[in-house]
């Protein structure tokens, strides 16, 4: 008699401890890493996916199991696959057996998930718009019931914001560190034509030719060309 309202209550605790988590600022990937762990606690899955949508397309960021050849590479556009239909119609999809002869699906050969017969899938929503989806799969068939896909939509809508705020810093950050990379470039390239008497456009292959020789990132070389300036200037004032 008391299992169900048990059962709410156990479902009413995790979903608070998943917004007291989530509050926390943390980088991308370990948001996305609580997203898999937490939407595996819900459902007693095979399989754990998560999606996020990036200049149109939804890439494969996080995954229950190990994928490194696949995470952060593999992407699907949207209408593509069960997962990229969800993501343009905004709707979950559940699927308990069988789920290769769905005429959305996608196969992928590197995943071996695609062979699983039960898939569930979730959009992520932050104020009405998409961030990214959740699939969860299984290798029987299993029934998603509603209460599995209520419970997983509604991580989906705690964790939205929170995916793509991350999402956001992040680039922000890949942004910042561009511009601080280009701002060392032309310093090197400034040192290079001032010492070697080089027009801008030589100064830029001279460093471009030592980048292949040594096998180093363009930004190591203009960092040692800066320093080794510095260092001089610095000795001659002495």
């Amino acid at each position: 008699m008391d299992s169900a309202p048990a059962a709410d209550k156990a479902n009413v605790d995790f979903l608070h401890e998943i917004g007291s988590r989530m509050a926390a600022a943390e980088p991308l990937e370990d948001v996305l890493g609580r997203v898999v762990d937490f939407t595996t606690a819900v459902v007693k899955c095979d399989s754990c996916f998560v999606y996020v949508l990036e200049d149109g397309d939804l890439v494969l960021r996080a995954s229950k199991n190990p994928h490194q050849e696949v995470v952060n590479r593999l992407k699907l556009h949207m209408g593509q696959g069960i997962t990229g239909w969800v993501a343009e119609h905004r709707e979950p999809v559940a699927v308990s057996r069988d789920a290769s002869r769905d005429p959305r699906f996608q196969y992928f050969n590197e995943l071996p998930e695609d062979t699983y017969e039960a898939f569930l899938s979730v959009p992520l929503l932050s104020r009405g718009r998409l961030v990214g989806v959740i699939n969860v799969q299984h290798r029987q068939p299993h029934v998603h019931n509603a209460e599995e896909i209520r419970l997983i939509s509604t991580i989906g809508f705690l964790v939205g914001a929170e995916i793509e705020m991350a999402r956001l810093e992040s680039e922000n950050s890949n942004l910042y560190e561009l511009l601080e990379t280009r701002k060392l470039i032309e310093r090197a390239k400034g040192i290079l034509q001032r010492d070697l008497g080089l027009d801008e456009e030589h100064a830029y292959l001279a460093l471009q030719q030592q980048s292949r020789r040594t096998r180093q990132r363009l930004k190591d070389i203009a960092e040692a060309i800066v320093l080794t300036d510095q260092v001089k200037r610095g000795s001659q004032t002495n």
